[in-house]
């Protein structure tokens, strides 16, 4: 059996603490890719494919022995995608749109070695009740959203006040769906 060495490559501290409370031993390596994706995808698949994408970033600087974890969160309203918000006021539209709503949130996480990729996503139904504006303003000022798809953390103040309920993996609408991640890094001898 190979021993990998397990490589994280996002910059997300989010994801970056549920690795930690996983209890693995990892690296953080970055590699910046453009979120592009071919229009022809449907709105369930672009988080996994933009995974792969940044997976396969890392293959030209890769050694014999790392694994490399990728990952992208999409969140899908009325089969639109909410993207990064560009800025506050876009943040505060992303909200309005999801107040009242229930809305999808899809991780796609990629697997990479030299051997090959392993790639899956994880979706979670998640349900927020009606918002008033004073609460989409305090929380867009107070936590300025402005790297999160759909413009909201769960596990920020909007997710303690603003969302009722889910199906689904909590943590796979923090960034990270860490049950299917485990089940799959088992299959991989790690140090």
């Amino acid at each position: 059996m190979m021993n990998y060495s397990l490589i994280l490559g996002s910059q997300s501290s989010r994801r970056q603490q549920l690795m930690e409370e996983l209890g693995f031993s990892f690296t953080t390596r970055v590699i910046s890719t453009e979120e592009l994706f071919p229009s022809s995808l449907g709105v369930d698949q672009i988080a996994e494919y933009l995974a792969v994408e940044k997976g396969k970033a890392h293959l030209p600087s890769m050694h014999p022995h790392e694994l490399v974890v990728t990952a992208d969160t999409t969140v899908v309203l009325n089969q639109q995608v909410l993207n990064k918000p560009k800025d506050l006021p876009d943040a505060i539209h992303m909200l309005q749109q999801l107040s009242g709503c229930a809305h999808q949130v899809i991780t796609g996480v990629c697997l990479t070695t030299l051997d090959g990729q392993q790639s899956f996503s994880d979706r979670t139904k998640v349900y927020f009740t009606k918002l008033m504006e004073g609460e989409i303003d305090y929380y867009v000022k107070k936590f300025r959203p402005l790297d999160k798809a759909g413009g909201y953390a769960i596990q920020e103040w909007i997710g303690m006040i603003g969302i009722n309920r889910i199906e689904g993996s909590y943590y796979n609408v923090v960034g990270l769906p860490v049950e299917k991640l485990y089940q799959a890094l088992k299959d991989y001898n790690l140090k």
